[in-house]
């Protein structure tokens, strides 16, 4: 039977961009939609209001979630959050932004997950299908929700999703045809109970996969390994480091992709331009499901090619007196702020720091101690890498990101790199990692601009 909402009371938890187009989604499919907000205030109010949306703001009405038919969450809002508790205990359907959109999408999912490089995959994973002249939408976690992408799903239709743990915790009948994992290491432990749930969370995206889906695997990562076991979807493993008979891997300077006893081409190393060897991995990925749909290596290739990272990503921002700039605001666990350290050799001076989410800061000693020539602390979390980093490498602190990225470019002067790579979230200082990655740049562009 198909889903259906013509006449539901629908409250939808949250006024981002996920719960904006849910939202407006619902109230198209003919449910009497209510927005539940804590903000005081919410631009886009009167535009909902108009499109027959009730908006609730400035904290959540027990009422408006016990009296619904259903109730969505945006991937922001905790699961555990009393109104929605109280919601799911008068038996009412609770279920995630991306859940609801998938249930009336006509065209297939490729669901992108993992701790770190959900981005950089899903949008080079959509510009190789587009270059292989599918037709393709791309966002979920980044650019636009699944829920706004409804409206122009055709069976033709591929889907690129990045899904983050939020979104795929409040998942129930979500089926992508390819579910792609990258990697797992502890992360987001400021939401989650404990490592154990995250990685759960994490799984659901082969929930329910049968033999006709595919699950794309980093066979580099035990973690990815095990949390991919119990899936039904036939397995296609990529592999930078691990030697692996059959599946993505890298030979004679090139991606290749083997089967049995055949290997073929599918993009040369050289083609790659992003900053830092972990996206290989990445790229490996992307070019796993572009061999699963169907992409030509040549597509494959000149997509590759023209890509030259996500902002935010890795980025080369300015360079100065031999001192370059990379912002790597994305960077917002401990394990991708190490893959980004690795990336560099002698003279980095990295700044960390932010509101932590949980790990062990400590993971970075050795490569810092290798690397570094200073590290600069910003944010609530200087007392905790202070205290982790002792002895390893010398510690300044920062009282703003402009302080930070002014003093690390006195400690790598000369021929260094001043690396923003935070290992914690943003929300000490700013709206959200992008914002932290502009201020960041804004000021490498005074100091690139500056007289001498």
């Amino acid at each position: 039977m198909a889903f259906d909402v013509d006449g539901k009371r629908v409250t939808v938890v949250g006024a981002a961009r996920s719960g904006l187009a849910a939202a407006k989604l619902l109230a198209d499919r003919g449910a009497h939609v209510t927005l539940s907000e804590t903000r005081a205030e919410v631009p886009e109010a009167a535009g909902l209001r108009a499109a027959g949306v009730a908006v609730e703001l400035g904290g959540h009405q027990t009422e408006t979630f016990t009296s619904a038919d259903l109730v969505v969450l945006s991937p922001g809002v905790p699961p555990n959050q009393p109104a929605v508790r109280a919601a799911r205990e008068r038996g009412v359907t609770v279920i995630g932004e991306v859940e609801l959109a998938s249930r009336w999408l006509r065209g297939r999912v490729i669901a992108i997950t993992g701790t770190k490089g959900k981005s950089t995959t899903t949008e080079l994973t959509g510009r190789i299908l587009e270059a292989a002249g599918f037709t393709v939408t791309v966002g979920g976690n980044i650019g636009s929700p699944l829920s706004a992408q409804v409206a122009e799903s055709t069976p033709e239709t591929l889907h690129v999703v990045e899904t983050s743990s939020f979104q795929l915790e409040q998942t129930d009948t979500f089926h992508p045809w390819i579910a792609v994992m990258l990697n797992f290491s502890p992360d987001h432990l400021d939401r989650h109970p404990s490592v154990a749930a995250y990685g759960e969370a994490k799984a659901r995206i082969f929930e329910n996969q049968d033999a006709g889906d595919w699950a794309v695997i980093n066979a580099d990562d035990p973690a990815v390994l095990e949390l991919a076991r119990r899936g039904r979807a036939t397995k296609r493993y990529f592999a930078r480091r691990e030697p692996i008979a059959e599946g993505t891997a890298i030979e004679d300077g090139w991606i290749v992709d083997r089967r049995g006893i055949s290997t073929g081409r599918l993009v040369p190393l050289d083609a790659i331009h992003l900053l830092g060897p972990h996206l290989v991995a990445d790229v490996m990925a992307a070019a796993t499901v572009g061999a699963i749909v169907g992409a030509a290596p040549v597509a494959i290739t000149a997509a590759v090619e023209a890509f030259d990272g996500l902002e935010h990503a890795m980025e080369l921002v300015g360079e100065r007196g031999g001192v370059r700039f990379v912002n790597d605001s994305k960077a917002t666990n401990v394990e991708s702020a190490l893959r980004s350290i690795e990336s560099f050799d002698a003279g980095l001076v990295p700044i960390i720091g932010g509101r932590f989410k949980g790990g062990d800061l400590r993971l970075l000693r050795a490569a810092l101690a290798l690397r570094a020539k200073a590290v600069v602390a910003i944010g609530e979390a200087r007392p905790l890498i202070r205290e982790a980093l002792a002895g390893a490498v010398a510690v300044h602190e920062a009282a703003s990101l402009d302080e930070a990225v002014r003093k690390a470019f006195e400690l790598a002067t000369p021929s260094g790199v001043v690396l923003l790579a935070p290992a914690c979230a943003s929300f000490d200082m700013f709206h959200d990692y992008a914002e932290r990655g502009r201020m960041f740049k804004e000021e490498v562009a005074r100091i690139v601009t500056r007289e001498p």
